[in-house]
Protein backbone atom coordinates (compact mmCIF):
# COMPACT_ATOMS: atom_id res chain seq x y z
CA UNK A 1 0.00 0.00 0.00
CA UNK A 2 2.25 2.47 1.09
CA UNK A 3 5.36 3.13 -0.87
CA UNK A 4 8.41 3.49 1.75
CA UNK A 5 11.99 5.62 1.46
CA UNK A 6 14.36 5.54 4.21
CA UNK A 7 17.58 7.50 4.67
CA UNK A 8 21.38 6.60 3.79
CA UNK A 9 24.05 7.44 5.48
CA UNK A 10 24.70 8.87 9.04
CA UNK A 11 21.23 8.01 9.79
CA UNK A 12 20.89 4.48 8.18
CA UNK A 13 21.54 2.08 11.04
CA UNK A 14 20.26 4.04 13.70
CA UNK A 15 16.54 4.01 11.16
CA UNK A 16 16.97 0.43 10.39
CA UNK A 17 17.57 -0.73 14.25
CA UNK A 18 14.01 1.43 14.83
CA UNK A 19 12.11 0.16 12.27
CA UNK A 20 12.99 -3.45 13.70
CA UNK A 21 12.39 -2.39 17.46
CA UNK A 22 8.79 -1.54 16.16
CA UNK A 23 8.91 -4.91 14.20
CA UNK A 24 8.91 -3.32 10.98
CA UNK A 25 12.33 -5.20 10.09
CA UNK A 26 13.76 -4.30 6.96
CA UNK A 27 15.31 -6.86 4.71
CA UNK A 28 17.66 -6.34 2.07
CA UNK A 29 20.84 -8.57 0.30
CA UNK A 30 23.22 -6.05 1.74
CA UNK A 31 23.78 -2.79 3.69
CA UNK A 32 25.22 -1.57 -0.01
CA UNK A 33 21.21 -1.97 -1.13
CA UNK A 34 19.51 0.58 -2.03
CA UNK A 35 15.99 -1.79 -1.94
CA UNK A 36 14.35 -3.15 0.88
CA UNK A 37 11.02 -5.33 1.71
CA UNK A 38 9.20 -4.93 5.60
CA UNK A 39 6.91 -8.17 5.99
CA UNK A 40 4.26 -6.07 6.62
CA UNK A 41 0.77 -5.55 4.26
CA UNK A 42 0.96 -2.13 4.96
CA UNK A 43 4.33 -1.25 3.10
CA UNK A 44 4.31 -2.14 -0.66
CA UNK A 45 8.06 -1.01 -1.26
CA UNK A 46 11.37 0.38 0.77
CA UNK A 47 14.18 2.20 -0.48
CA UNK A 48 16.78 3.79 0.95
CA UNK A 49 18.25 7.37 -0.77
CA UNK A 50 20.26 10.15 0.53
CA UNK A 51 18.02 12.36 2.99
CA UNK A 52 19.19 15.66 1.01
CA UNK A 53 16.67 14.31 -2.01
CA UNK A 54 13.79 12.65 0.24
CA UNK A 55 11.39 15.83 0.95
CA UNK A 56 11.36 16.65 -2.67
CA UNK A 57 11.22 13.49 -3.93
CA UNK A 58 7.92 12.76 -1.29
CA UNK A 59 6.59 16.07 -2.84
CA UNK A 60 6.72 14.83 -6.14
CA UNK A 61 4.55 11.49 -4.91
CA UNK A 62 7.37 9.05 -5.94
CA UNK A 63 6.91 7.86 -2.02
CA UNK A 64 3.99 7.76 0.08
CA UNK A 65 6.01 8.35 3.37
CA UNK A 66 9.67 8.84 4.44
CA UNK A 67 12.15 9.70 6.50
CA UNK A 68 14.26 12.55 6.66
CA UNK A 69 15.59 16.00 8.76
CA UNK A 70 13.82 19.01 9.03
CA UNK A 71 17.35 20.84 7.65
CA UNK A 72 16.24 19.23 4.33
CA UNK A 73 12.91 19.61 4.15
CA UNK A 74 13.81 23.61 5.04
CA UNK A 75 16.73 23.37 2.28
CA UNK A 76 14.45 22.07 0.08
CA UNK A 77 11.11 23.92 0.52
CA UNK A 78 9.44 20.95 0.13
CA UNK A 79 5.47 21.39 0.57
CA UNK A 80 5.25 17.76 2.98
CA UNK A 81 3.07 16.39 5.65
CA UNK A 82 5.20 16.29 8.90
CA UNK A 83 3.48 13.62 10.20
CA UNK A 84 5.86 12.90 13.99
CA UNK A 85 9.22 14.09 14.89
CA UNK A 86 11.25 10.90 16.08
CA UNK A 87 13.53 11.23 18.51
CA UNK A 88 16.70 9.14 17.48
CA UNK A 89 20.28 9.66 16.29
CA UNK A 90 23.26 7.48 16.49
CA UNK A 91 24.57 9.80 18.97
CA UNK A 92 21.86 11.57 21.16
CA UNK A 93 17.91 12.48 21.27
CA UNK A 94 18.35 16.01 21.33
CA UNK A 95 18.20 18.58 17.85
CA UNK A 96 20.64 18.41 15.62
CA UNK A 97 21.97 22.30 14.82
CA UNK A 98 22.60 24.03 11.62
CA UNK A 99 24.77 26.75 12.81
CA UNK A 100 27.21 29.37 11.24
CA UNK A 101 31.07 29.33 12.00
CA UNK A 102 34.12 31.13 11.98
CA UNK A 103 37.44 30.11 12.97
CA UNK A 104 38.45 31.35 16.39
CA UNK A 105 41.26 33.37 15.04
CA UNK A 106 38.96 35.79 13.26
CA UNK A 107 37.83 37.76 16.59
CA UNK A 108 34.05 37.28 15.39
CA UNK A 109 31.59 37.31 17.50
CA UNK A 110 28.39 38.09 16.28
CA UNK A 111 26.58 37.35 12.40
CA UNK A 112 26.08 40.83 11.57
CA UNK A 113 30.44 41.07 12.10
CA UNK A 114 30.85 39.33 8.90
CA UNK A 115 32.04 41.21 6.53
CA UNK A 116 30.46 41.59 2.71
CA UNK A 117 31.78 39.61 -0.08
CA UNK A 118 33.01 36.61 2.59
CA UNK A 119 32.89 33.50 1.42
CA UNK A 120 30.69 30.97 3.25
CA UNK A 121 30.89 27.03 2.49
CA UNK A 122 27.99 25.11 3.08
CA UNK A 123 25.80 21.97 2.27
CA UNK A 124 22.94 24.20 2.43
CA UNK A 125 23.24 26.73 0.02
CA UNK A 126 19.48 28.06 0.12
CA UNK A 127 19.04 27.92 3.79
CA UNK A 128 22.63 30.28 3.57
CA UNK A 129 21.49 32.31 1.21
CA UNK A 130 17.89 33.32 3.10
CA UNK A 131 19.68 33.67 6.32
CA UNK A 132 22.49 36.14 5.10
CA UNK A 133 19.68 37.91 2.94
CA UNK A 134 18.26 38.67 6.40
CA UNK A 135 21.24 40.30 7.95
CA UNK A 136 21.29 42.16 5.25
CA UNK A 137 24.98 40.87 4.53
CA UNK A 138 25.95 39.95 0.68
CA UNK A 139 28.38 36.87 0.76
CA UNK A 140 29.64 34.19 -1.46
CA UNK A 141 28.14 30.67 -1.08
CA UNK A 142 30.09 27.87 -1.79
CA UNK A 143 28.52 24.00 -1.85
CA UNK A 144 30.26 21.97 0.22
CA UNK A 145 30.22 18.21 -0.54
CA UNK A 146 31.25 17.26 3.24
CA UNK A 147 34.44 18.36 5.73
CA UNK A 148 33.03 21.89 5.54
CA UNK A 149 35.07 23.03 8.12
CA UNK A 150 38.55 21.56 6.59
CA UNK A 151 38.08 24.83 3.69
CA UNK A 152 38.34 27.25 6.14
CA UNK A 153 40.61 29.71 6.48
CA UNK A 154 42.29 28.97 3.29
CA UNK A 155 38.99 28.65 0.92
CA UNK A 156 36.32 30.19 2.77
CA UNK A 157 36.05 32.60 5.22
CA UNK A 158 33.29 30.85 7.60
CA UNK A 159 30.65 27.48 7.10
CA UNK A 160 27.40 27.17 7.64
CA UNK A 161 27.48 23.74 8.84
CA UNK A 162 25.24 20.75 10.72
CA UNK A 163 26.61 19.97 14.73
CA UNK A 164 25.05 17.89 17.35
CA UNK A 165 27.65 18.50 19.92
CA UNK A 166 30.05 21.31 18.21
CA UNK A 167 33.13 19.53 18.72
CA UNK A 168 34.21 18.90 15.96
CA UNK A 169 34.01 22.17 15.30
CA UNK A 170 36.05 23.31 17.92
CA UNK A 171 38.51 20.66 17.29
CA UNK A 172 39.26 22.14 14.15
CA UNK A 173 39.26 25.92 15.72
CA UNK A 174 36.24 27.26 15.04
CA UNK A 175 33.73 28.86 17.28
CA UNK A 176 29.96 28.93 16.49
CA UNK A 177 28.27 32.37 16.29
CA UNK A 178 24.69 31.63 15.64
CA UNK A 179 21.64 28.27 14.95
CA UNK A 180 20.22 29.26 11.81
CA UNK A 181 18.11 26.43 12.49
CA UNK A 182 17.15 23.26 15.13
CA UNK A 183 16.69 19.79 13.43
CA UNK A 184 15.09 16.73 14.30
CA UNK A 185 14.30 13.75 12.32
CA UNK A 186 10.90 13.50 10.90
CA UNK A 187 8.17 11.07 9.65
CA UNK A 188 7.31 13.08 6.62
CA UNK A 189 4.13 12.08 3.74
CA UNK A 190 2.94 13.15 0.61
CA UNK A 191 0.37 15.58 1.07
CA UNK A 192 -2.06 13.44 -1.58
CA UNK A 193 -1.29 9.75 0.11
CA UNK A 194 -1.82 11.60 3.40
CA UNK A 195 -6.03 12.59 2.87
CA UNK A 196 -6.53 8.87 1.00
CA UNK A 197 -8.34 7.33 4.00
CA UNK A 198 -6.63 3.70 3.66
CA UNK A 199 -3.18 5.26 3.17
CA UNK A 200 -3.64 7.87 5.86
CA UNK A 201 -4.44 4.87 8.40
CA UNK A 202 -2.12 2.56 7.64
CA UNK A 203 0.37 5.57 8.12
CA UNK A 204 -1.08 6.67 11.69
CA UNK A 205 -0.70 2.91 12.67
CA UNK A 206 2.97 2.86 11.70
CA UNK A 207 3.85 6.15 13.53
CA UNK A 208 1.95 4.55 16.85
CA UNK A 209 4.23 1.61 16.25
CA UNK A 210 7.59 4.15 15.66
CA UNK A 211 6.49 6.06 18.55
CA UNK A 212 5.64 3.26 20.97
CA UNK A 213 9.53 1.93 20.23
CA UNK A 214 11.46 5.31 20.82
CA UNK A 215 9.04 5.90 24.11
CA UNK A 216 10.06 2.44 25.32
CA UNK A 217 13.84 3.63 24.85
CA UNK A 218 15.76 3.76 27.81
CA UNK A 219 13.12 2.40 30.31
CA UNK A 220 12.55 -1.01 32.05
CA UNK A 221 9.71 -2.75 33.74
CA UNK A 222 10.50 -3.45 37.32
CA UNK A 223 8.27 -5.97 39.02
CA UNK A 224 8.50 -6.85 42.69
CA UNK A 225 6.51 -8.31 46.01
CA UNK A 226 5.80 -6.66 49.30
CA UNK A 227 4.06 -7.48 52.11
CA UNK A 228 1.27 -5.20 53.32
CA UNK A 229 3.18 -3.59 56.15
CA UNK A 230 5.64 -2.06 53.49
CA UNK A 231 3.09 -1.53 50.42
CA UNK A 232 2.80 2.04 50.75
CA UNK A 233 6.53 3.26 50.91
CA UNK A 234 7.16 1.35 48.24
CA UNK A 235 4.75 3.31 45.96
CA UNK A 236 6.22 6.23 47.12
CA UNK A 237 9.19 4.78 46.29
CA UNK A 238 8.57 3.44 42.67
CA UNK A 239 7.99 6.52 40.03
CA UNK A 240 5.02 5.40 37.23
CA UNK A 241 3.97 7.00 34.06
CA UNK A 242 0.39 6.89 35.96
CA UNK A 243 0.62 4.94 39.08
CA UNK A 244 2.00 1.58 40.01
CA UNK A 245 0.05 -1.40 38.95
CA UNK A 246 -0.46 -3.12 42.60
CA UNK A 247 -2.43 -6.89 42.38
CA UNK A 248 -2.84 -8.73 45.51
CA UNK A 249 -1.44 -12.08 45.68
CA UNK A 250 -2.07 -16.15 46.91
CA UNK A 251 -0.86 -15.33 49.47
CA UNK A 252 -2.65 -13.25 52.27
CA UNK A 253 -1.21 -10.09 53.16
CA UNK A 254 1.34 -9.76 50.11
CA UNK A 255 1.29 -7.87 47.31
CA UNK A 256 2.82 -7.65 43.72
CA UNK A 257 3.89 -4.77 42.64
CA UNK A 258 5.08 -3.56 38.73
CA UNK A 259 5.81 -0.13 36.92
CA UNK A 260 8.15 0.82 34.25
CA UNK A 261 11.16 3.37 35.36
CA UNK A 262 13.79 5.09 33.65
CA UNK A 263 16.94 2.63 33.12
CA UNK A 264 19.17 5.17 34.10
CA UNK A 265 18.00 5.32 37.61
CA UNK A 266 17.77 1.82 37.93
CA UNK A 267 21.39 0.59 39.95
CA UNK A 268 19.96 3.51 42.67
CA UNK A 269 16.34 2.19 42.33
CA UNK A 270 16.99 -1.70 43.12
CA UNK A 271 19.10 -1.68 47.03
CA UNK A 272 16.30 0.91 48.11
CA UNK A 273 13.33 -1.50 47.14
CA UNK A 274 15.43 -4.33 48.78
CA UNK A 275 15.98 -2.34 51.71
CA UNK A 276 12.50 -1.39 52.21
CA UNK A 277 11.56 -4.65 52.27
CA UNK A 278 10.93 -6.13 48.76
CA UNK A 279 11.64 -9.39 47.60
CA UNK A 280 11.64 -11.67 44.03
CA UNK A 281 12.42 -8.07 42.18
CA UNK A 282 12.69 -8.71 38.52
CA UNK A 283 14.11 -6.35 35.80
CA UNK A 284 12.77 -6.49 32.57
CA UNK A 285 13.51 -4.96 28.54
CA UNK A 286 10.53 -3.28 27.32
CA UNK A 287 10.18 -3.29 23.67
CA UNK A 288 6.96 -0.32 23.38
CA UNK A 289 5.29 2.59 24.96
CA UNK A 290 1.72 3.14 23.51
CA UNK A 291 -0.32 5.52 25.84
Amino acid sequence: MLKLVLPKGSLERATMDLFEAADLKIVRGSDREYRGAIDDPRIASVAILRPQEIPTYIEEGFFDLGVTGEDWIAETDSKVVAVTALEYSKQTDLPVKIVLAVPREAGITDPGQIKPDSRISTEFPNLTKAYFERLGIPVRIFLSYGATEAKVPEIVDAIVDLTETGSTLRRHGMEIIDVLLESRTQLIAHPAAFEIPEKRQAIEELTILLRGAIDARGRVLVKLNIDAAHLDHIVELLPAMRAPTVSALAEEGFFAVETIVPKKTINVLIPKLKASGAEDIVELPITKIVP
